[in-house]
C-alpha cells in the first residue's frame, strides 16, 4: 500500500506541473523567437520580452522540479500560483478583444484565464494545505518542505 500512496502523491503533483515542465518550457525553448514575439505583445518592448521568457523558463522548470521532488515545494508552489496569476493577467486578457459576448477570441481567452487561476488554486493547496491550521505552518516556515512522500507510521 505504501507504493500506491507514493504513486498517488507523485502523480497528483505531476498532473499539476505537467503543463509547465515538459510542455510549456519545451515550447519556449524550441520556439524561443515565437515566445519572445508573444511576450512583446504583452509588454510592448523587446528586451523585457526576452527577460520575461527567460524568467518564465526558470520558474516553469525550477519550481516544477521543486514541487515534484518535495524540496522547498511550498515556496515553489507559492511562486507558481503567482506565476499563473501574472500570466493570466498579461497573456489571457479576455477583455481586450472586445468580442466576449459574440463568442470570439475574448471568450476563448476567458476560459484560459480561468484555467490559470484554477491552477493557481491547486498550487496554493500545496503551499497552504487544506485547513486553516496548515496555513500557519507555511507562514511559520515558508521554505520548509511539506514532505509529500513521507509515509505516516501506523498507530
Amino acid at each position: 500500500m505504501p507504493a500506491l500512496s507514493l504513486a498517488i502523491a507523485f502523480g497528483t503533483r505531476l498532473l499539476l506541473v505537467l503543463l509547465f515542465l515538459p510542455f510549456s518550457a519545451l515550447d519556449k525553448i524550441v520556439n524561443f523567437r515565437g515566445a519572445v514575439g508573444q511576450a512583446k505583445q504583452a509588454v510592448h518592448a523587446t528586451a523585457p520580452a526576452v527577460v520575461l521568457i527567460l524568467l518564465g523558463l526558470t520558474v516553469e522548470i525550477g519550481m516544477s522540479a521543486c514541487i515534484l521532488t518535495g524540496a522547498f515545494d511550498r515556496a515553489a508552489a507559492f511562486v507558481m500560483a503567482g506565476y499563473c496569476g501574472v500570466t493570466a493577467l498579461l497573456w489571457k486578457q479576455f477583455w481586450a478583444p472586445g468580442d466576449f459576448w459574440s463568442g470570439g477570441k475574448g471568450r476563448e481567452l476567458f476560459w484560459d484565464f480561468l484555467k490559470n487561476f484554477a491552477l493557481a488554486g491547486g498550487f496554493l493547496l500545496i503551499t497552504f494545505g487544506t485547513g486553516a491550521s496548515t496555513v500557519e505552518n507555511f507562514f511559520a516556515n515558508p521554505l520548509a518542505s511539506s514532505h509529500p512522500y513521507e509515509i505516516a507510521s501506523p498507530r
